[in-house]
């Protein structure tokens, strides 16, 4: 039998993630052949992965990276089954090669290549895992991109503006601004932009929903259609304008919409300045 070093034991865990005595176990089943005891150990893991594979994986980690060029910007869901595994090392180091992987080559969505860089990493830990989401964010000639991660990784902004003046964007102020509206859509997490961007027929829904609660309120019995009518606007204004990002009160002084703050900034920068989109992830959020 061929002998089996401290050494090769300690290499083989390194490389698989098993335990200690797990690894010596395929070093002797394999007689000292390192490739073939990797598989073997890789084999258990995808074999208790299978087990394990019903279960839910709602934590994890957003991943955002943009480009040095500031020319695109990409964001990543990778889930797991833990709060545990989601703050491992491997774990966080596969987030931010994922992500730079997606940059580097511009992909809009996981692929087999680094679908299979998770299940590597799931077989090693033995623990579900997916590569949940991936957005590419490419901004166009006057465009600015910034990004935001909340706290340990749960949440993930990238914001897209645009000037006439492009140049603004190298002032610390209007990059500081932009930031800022990148933590407030952290914090607000807004429905829309702006009404524009609204679907019509999940508005109708919400007018429906009103209308239903209104039918239900004694103090409106025998109130005039027209009055009815106007009642039910006010009451879709009010909730256009608390999840529209442009209308909601801006995080560092609510008595300023967001739209305003963005034209003051832009004027105090003399030029015009736009927030053009934005991306908002959640860590187990749709």
């Amino acid at each position: 039998m061929a002998e089996i070093s401290a050494a090769d034991v300690k290499k083989l865990r390194e490389k698989t993630g098993a335990g200690m005595m797990e690894c010596k176990n395929a070093l002797v089943s394999a007689e000292g052949d390192f490739d073939k005891a990797a598989k073997m150990l890789k084999e258990k893991g995808l074999a208790a992965l299978e087990k394990r594979s019903g279960r839910a994986t709602n934590e994890g980690k957003i991943f955002v990276k943009i480009k040095e060029d500031g020319s695109s910007a990409v964001l990543v869901e990778l889930s797991s089954e833990t709060d545990f595994v989601a703050r491992n090392p491997d774990f966080i180091t596969l987030g931010g090669e994922i992500a730079r992987k997606a940059l580097e080559n511009d992909l809009t969505g996981p692929n087999d290549e680094l679908n299979g860089m998770v299940q590597d990493l799931a077989t090693k830990i033995r623990e579900n895992m997916g590569l949940k989401r991936l957005c590419l964010v490419k901004a166009a000639s006057g465009e600015y991109l910034t990004q935001y991660i909340h706290g340990d990784g749960n949440i993930g902004v990238v914001v897209k503006c645009e000037s006439d003046k492009p140049e603004i964007f190298k002032n610390e102020e209007v990059a500081g601004f932009i930031f800022s509206l990148a933590l407030h859509i952290a914090a607000f997490n807004p429905y829309a932009l702006d009404r524009s961007k609204i679907d019509q027929n999940w508005l109708r829904e919400q007018e429906d929903i009103f209308s239903k609660q209104m039918e239900k309120d004694e103090k409106l019995k025998g109130k005039p259609e027209n009055v009815l009518k106007g009642i039910l606007q006010g009451k879709v204004n009010k909730y256009l304008s608390e999840i529209c990002l442009l209308e909601q009160g801006y995080v560092k002084d609510e008595k300023l919409s967001v739209a305003k703050a963005i034209e003051e900034c832009g004027k105090k920068a003399g030029a015009k300045l736009a927030i053009n989109n934005y991306v908002y992830y959640k860590v187990g959020a749709e």
